[in-house]
């Protein structure tokens, strides 16, 4: 099968559609769909039955998993392109995971492709969910592997202790929204610090900034708005290392990662 352009440039980005999709998820809940014989085009609906003969007794009739992973949120699927990547998945088997390899036809490939962005696009935009979520189809990682990228490459020990602001944070999150939490977490409010031209700092939860201002409350409550252009200013955003880690996450420290954090009780 030709290699075709990839719609997602980046690992990173496909993570970024991966952890909105979470957050989507677990704000929204979830609905066990099938594609709607109605709505979904032809290609759509063959996909579906190939996908049911030859794929769901691993993945789920409605590839969200049973003893295979649950496919909708596989980075592999969001990268691929009608079938370019998911094709020599399935050509090739994973041996090492247990998944043989299938002998399907391009055309077989392409409408499972079909079927299985249709799902993924349909779990994103349901508004009929629920955050019990089984864990079962979440806990696909490794917890040994997600502790050392925790404390090693990582780098998540540098801001967060499983002895301090994560101890029982399995406890605190349903599983959905613990995922949606490592990969999106909810906006945490920037601080920033203004340098005056004699040398004094104020510092305070950033309100406002633009090219020509910057405006902030500082620790009386007091709203000051200071001009770009006479003073020094640095910004604080402790969601910056999250950001920077979604450029570099695979989908085995994803899952590995959630699975450490599952211990975390």
């Amino acid at each position: 099968m030709p290699a075709l352009k990839r719609g997602v440039g980046s690992r990173g980005r496909a993570v970024v559609v991966m952890g909105a999709m979470l957050a989507c998820v677990a704000t929204l809940g979830w609905r066990g769909f099938a594609a709607d014989s109605k709505a979904a085009p032809p290609a759509v609906l063959q996909g579906r039955q190939v996908f049911v003969q030859h794929c769901s007794f691993c993945h789920g009739p409605d590839a969200t998993g049973a003893r295979g992973p649950d496919l909708l949120r596989s980075v592999l699927v969001a990268h691929d392109v009608d079938g370019n990547l998911i094709g020599d998945l399935v050509h090739n088997g994973r041996p090492d995971k247990g998944m043989p390899a299938q002998n399907l036809s391009e055309a077989e490939i392409r409408d499972i492709a079909a079927f299985l962005h249709w799902q993924a696009n349909e779990a994103l935009h349901s508004g009929h969910v629920s955050t019990d979520y089984p864990v079962e189809r979440l806990l696909t990682g490794n917890a040994a592997a997600g502790k050392a990228f925790f404390k090693g490459a990582g780098g998540c020990a540098v801001c967060h202790s499983a002895e301090g602001d994560l101890k029982g944070i399995a406890n605190r999150y349903a599983p959905i929204d613990l995922e949606a939490q490592m990969l999106y977490p909810r906006r945490a409010t920037k601080t920033v610090t203004v340098t005056l031209p004699g040398g004094q700092q104020v510092e305070g939860p950033l309100v406002h900034i633009d090219d020509y201002y910057v405006a902030l409350r500082d620790g009386a409550g007091w709203y000051r708005s200071f001009a770009r252009s006479q003073v020094r200013v640095a910004v604080h955003d402790p969601l910056a290392a999250h950001q920077e880690l979604l450029n570099k996450l695979t989908q085995s420290d994803v899952h590995n990662l959630f699975a450490y954090l599952m211990t975390l009780k």
